[in-house]
This record gives C-alpha cells, structure tokens and sequence, in this order.
C-alpha cells in the first residue's frame, strides 16, 4: 500500500509510532539505550551486525561507543527525537532514496530482536508501519520541533497540553534531566549521544534563537517553560 504522503528525498518528515496494544516497548534505561544507540548506527547503508560491533567494544557502555563510531554514509538526517515509555517520535530528513523506510526498517528489526530475546517476547512489537507527516514550511517545523520535544512532559503531568503546566519549575527540572530525547543536546549541552543529530543540517532558524529554550514555548501559548 502506498504512502498519502510518500517519502522524498531532501524532504522532512516526523516519524512516529507505538507499541502495539499501546503496550511499552521501552521498560529501562537499557532498551532506551539501546534504541537511542540503534538510531546513530543503523544511520548507513551497510548491513549492520550489532553481535559484532557489542564483541568489538566488549564491557564498554553504548555512551562510549558513540564517542568512537561513525556511520560512513547516513540514509537520513536525524534531527530531532523523543523516545516515550509505549511510543516515539522522529524528525527525519530523508537523504536516499527510500532512506527513511529502509533506516526504520534496521532500527526496528534490530530492537525487536534485542526485546524479544530479552523479554521472551513473541509476535508484533509495533502498532503496523511507522506513521509520517511531511514538514513542509517553517512554522510546522517549529510546531513539530517543539511538540516532539515537549513529548515527554506527560510522564508527569498528563493533561499540561490541555490545563497548562501546574508546576513550571518542576516541569523545566524533568526536561533538563530526561534523557531519551535530544532536548538536552539543543537547550543545554553537547553529549556523546548528540552525535547521531545531523547538526550540520540543522534548519538555520533554529540556531537564530538566542535561547533555545524559547522556540519550546510555542506548543502552547497557556502553558510556555
């Protein structure tokens, strides 16, 4: 079946999708790490083998590894992301033709095999194929940018999109210690993690901000950090 809105090369795309049932797909720091990890190393056309790659640095923790590998050639540009207990989100820039598919493609069939081993888990992991909206103009591309960051202030506070963010220094402390997304790369500071964003490619806008901080206040006008 054909996408509404097919994939095009040198386009931008947010990419989304859950665990099936609504069940978690991310029970531990581990599996996010392990995601996160499969996002900067799946980046290249080359067929990847993580029994391999895991022997080589045997002992050695995924934040290591990202201090030393580099995919030669990137499928997509990976701009933004959030990683939630049952779903994630994605900002993707597709660099090859079907990039992102085949990208997805390898991120998934090597975290599902590393959940079903772990959890003794059998059949679907995934609610169907990943799900995509084009980003076509500026300001969709700050809404995105903004919602995909501001994803995980549900953990604490559910209905903020709704009734606004009761407690906003509570809010701001979470979001500058949540660590599964790459709202710290943008806001605070570098991390080894920071290197699976394309930040080269990052839209010159974002980097016109004398606060990164501030472009996160347009998801809501009731309820900006």
């Amino acid at each position: 079946m054909l996408r509404k809105t097919p994939l095009i090369i040198g386009e931008t795309y947010h990419i989304y999708n859950r665990g099936a049932h609504k069940r978690n797909i991310y029970s531990s720091e581990e599996d996010y790490t392990r995601f996160m990890f499969l996002l900067f190393i799946a980046n290249d056309p080359a067929r990847l083998n993580m029994r391999d790659l895991l022997s080589k640095y045997r002992g050695r923790s995924f934040t290591e590894i990202f201090k030393e590998e580099k995919p030669k050639k990137s499928l997509v540009d990976v701009l933004a992301y959030s990683l939630m207990p049952n779903h994630f989100h994605l900002v993707l820039r597709q660099r090859t033709e079907q990039g992102i598919t085949f990208f997805l493609r390898k991120v998934m069939t090597g975290y599902s095999m590393y959940f079903n081993i772990k959890y003794s888990h059998s059949g679907v992991l995934l609610q169907g194929r990943f799900k995509s909206s084009h980003i076509n103009n500026e300001p969709y591309f700050r809404y995105i940018f903004s919602y995909v960051h501001l994803n995980p202030l549900s953990l604490i506070e559910p209905k903020w999109e709704k009734l606004g963010v009761k407690d906003r220094d509570a809010a701001r402390d979470f979001m500058r210690n949540y660590k599964y997304s790459s709202y710290q790369d943008y806001a605070y500071a570098r991390r080894p993690e920071s290197r699976l964003l394309a930040e080269i490619n990052i839209p010159e806008f974002l980097y016109r901000q004398n606060d990164l901080e501030n472009l996160f206040q347009s998801l809501t006008e009731d309820s900006p950090l």
